[in-house]
């Protein structure tokens, strides 16, 4: 990458007026995220299901009609033939009165709507943690890039330092070969540093549709609170009954429960009421001259059918439904041991981030102290150069690692809040409302 590259990019990062903030990202990602978008395209069509099965329960009207033309020649009791057209038309209504598997279809189809919005609702969770992490990961590039640029100043600094105590004998070329070493890593570090942000801007493109030049960073002062309640069982819990994927077996658990019922009624009868009207025009060939006929025709009654013998094909659609229960109850078992697992996992993330927090933020200062300690030790002559290099090395190590941990403890929380069902807008509306002003983050 150019110089000129490199600088322009640099200005794309720090300008203000274009910084995005987690809430804009999540308003672009629900209208152009294409795993989002195909979830909500899955949940409209699911929802078809209810007024599908509903149908089997209303009335069913059926037209239909015929128009033929005959060829008809009589020998007995007397000769003679005829060619015409006949016409004829039904219209027949059929109210199913006792279909058991058409009701237990109903309440699948009412499931199937339920199980649908779970998981629209944990697409949108997912989304919304896909948001924010990839939003992180291109504040942490930002960090990195800052904290590369930092370092290569101060190598700079160090660098013109060794070269001028080496041009008046206070220190040998070693010196400077160790700080030019240093000054020309960072450098190298700074190339990888704008790539890595550039493929951040990117990812996180892919789900909003923006190519963002900058994110807003943190404020100094953003410090998650505890989760509520303070206790990890409780979120467990929590998990284990409000999880969203939870949820969604549970309805599928039910579906499969009345599958066995509905597979099970394809042994019993079925009544319906059916009505049916129509008329006929046809000619008729009987007697010594043909003569037109025109008949109409009305009927209504109970029409009943009891299934025999169908090849046992019916016997193993139950079995079938069965095992497919047995599954159900499985999957259900796995989601809520998933969601259990997923809220330990995220609680520790959640308490262990803000211990390692506040140990990397005590780090940080001491850190600082050191290189401080050792800039006035070379001046005096009591510490060397690499001592001073590795200081800032150490110095500038710590607050990327400070800033990682804060990240990371923001999507820990986020993902506890998913585990348990919890995740909303709320959420994401107060991690914003810890952001700053600006484009550059803070540690």
């Amino acid at each position: 990458m150019s110089r000129i590259a490199l600088a322009v990019l640099g200005c794309m990062i720090s300008a203000p007026v274009l910084a995005a903030d987690l809430v804009d990202a999540l308003r672009n990602a629900l209208a152009y995220d294409a795993q989002y978008l195909a979830a909500r395209a899955q949940r409209e069509a699911s929802a078809e299901r209810k007024p599908q099965a509903l149908a089997g329960l209303l009335p069913a009207v059926t037209l239909s009609g015929n128009t033929l033309y005959n060829d008809t020649t009589v020998s007995k009791p007397f000769s003679g033939s005829a060619q015409y057209n006949s016409h004829a038309w039904t219209l027949q209504l059929t109210q199913p009165l006792f279909r058991l598997q058409n009701w237990l279809q109903y309440e699948q189809g009412e499931l199937q709507v339920v199980a649908a919005d779970a998981q629209l609702a944990l697409a949108r969770q997912d989304l919304m943690l896909r948001v924010a992490q990839a939003y992180f990961d291109l504040l942490y590039a930002q960090d990195v890039l800052a904290s590369i640029q930092a370092q290569k100043t101060a190598a700079r600094e160090q660098l013109d330092l060794a070269e001028r105590s080496f041009e008046v004998g206070t220190v040998t070329v070693t010196d400077v070969h160790e700080a030019q070493s240093r000054y020309d890593l960072a450098s190298a570090q700074e190339i990888a540093a704008f790539n890595d942000i550039e493929v951040k801007r990117y990812a996180l493109s892919v789900i909003t549709g923006r190519l963002t030049p900058g994110v807003r960073g943190l404020r100094v002062d953003a410090a998650p609170p505890r989760p509520q309640p303070d206790d990890m069982q409780s979120w467990v819990g929590s998990a284990e009954s409000g999880n969203l994927a939870v949820a969604s077996q549970g309805a599928v658990l039910e579906i499969a429960r009345r599958e066995v019922k509905r597979q099970q009624a394809g042994h019993l009868p079925t009544v319906d009421i059916v009505a049916t009207h129509g008329e006929t025009s046809s000619l008729s060939v009987l007697g010594a001259r043909p003569s037109d006929i025109e008949q109409r025709n009305s009927t209504i009654g109970l029409q009943f059918s009891l299934p025999i013998f169908q090849g046992l094909g019916q016997q193993s659609r139950v079995k079938e439904s069965a095992h497919l229960l047995d599954k159900a109850q499985a999957d259900l078992e796995a989601a809520r041991r998933n969601a259990a697992q997923s809220a330990r996992q995220a609680w520790l993330g959640v308490v262990n981030g803000m211990s390692q927090t506040q140990a990397l933020q005590a780090a940080l200062r001491s850190s600082s102290s050191a290189l401080e300690s050792n800039k006035l030790g070379y001046e005096v002559g009591v510490r060397i150069n690499i001592d001073v290099l590795n200081a800032q090395q150490q110095l500038f190590a710590t607050r990327r690692d400070l800033a990682k941990a804060r990240y990371d403890t923001l999507l820990a929380q986020l993902r506890l809040k998913a585990a348990a069902g919890q995740l909303g807008d709320e959420d994401f509306l107060a991690l914003d409302a810890m952001l700053a002003a600006d484009t550059l983050s803070s540690q």
